[in-house]
């Protein structure tokens, strides 16, 4: 059954966040999209977004007269303060307090609070992301207890209701290709194999079978073992 809400979804141009656009459109009335260039060296993900969106549209006739406004909101002061490897040309490496220097502190907090804001003007009461505490890289930002706190924190803060959707925070890379599947079939799958762009180094030129990227960052390694999976029924 439809929910005659509006929301808000975190599309990065990626394979979560695509699923999660699919997952938000099959579900609610009308669907908006937000994205953040905050200086990242996989910025070419913000170019592959403009193509999954015109894709999802004309390849999905049911979703396409959900799929409302884009937005793309300027963070580069979070790159300047910034000292990560996503953030900078440097090896991807463990840092000593265990997490992966992939992680950009407050990135997370920051995109959801200025999502919420843009919410709040543009009618919307829903926000959804892609985060996930179950195949992921050990960010603190992205775990469910976190992303709970900051549903409160932004609804009193706003004064209104503010829902905080993460369909992907429980399951792993093989599920989400299989949510995927659920959702809009072998045609999605596709999509997100060829056009979305997860790769932390913004490689984009081999096609391997479960999309674009190097093949050994963290993401890559994620998505490729995902996908492998996905396709041994595992």
């Amino acid at each position: 059954m439809q929910d005659n809400r509006k929301a808000l979804v975190l599309f990065s141009g990626g394979q979560d966040s695509t699923t999660c656009l699919a997952w938000a459109l099959d579900r609610y009335a009308e669907v908006e999209t937000l994205a953040f260039d905050y200086g990242q060296r996989h910025r070419v993900e913000l170019d592959c977004r403009n193509t999954v969106r015109a894709q999802i549209a004309a390849q999905f006739p049911a979703w396409a007269g959900k799929l409302g406004a884009d937005h793309l909101l300027d963070l580069s002061l979070l790159g300047q303060i910034s000292d990560t490897a996503l953030t900078d040309e440097r090896a991807i490496e463990l840092q000593a307090n265990g997490l992966p220097n992939t992680f950009v502190p407050g990135r997370n907090l920051l995109f959801l609070t200025f999502a919420a804001t843009l919410a709040y003007r543009r009618g919307a009461s829903v926000l959804v992301g892609g985060m996930c505490e179950t195949d992921f890289s050990g960010y603190p930002d992205c775990r469910d207890n976190t992303m709970k706190a900051l549903q409160v924190a932004l609804s009193l803060g706003l004064d209104a209701p503010m829902t905080l959707e993460t369909p992907l925070m429980f399951i792993d890379k093989a599920a989400t290709w299989r949510l995927a599947e659920s959702l809009g079939g072998d045609a999605l799958v596709k999509l997100i194999v060829e056009e979305t762009h997860t790769c932390y180094l913004g490689e984009r030129g081999e096609l391997h079978a479960w999309g674009h990227g190097c093949g050994h960052c963290p993401a890559c390694a994620l998505r490729a073992k995902g996908f492998e999976r996905y396709k041994a029924g595992a």
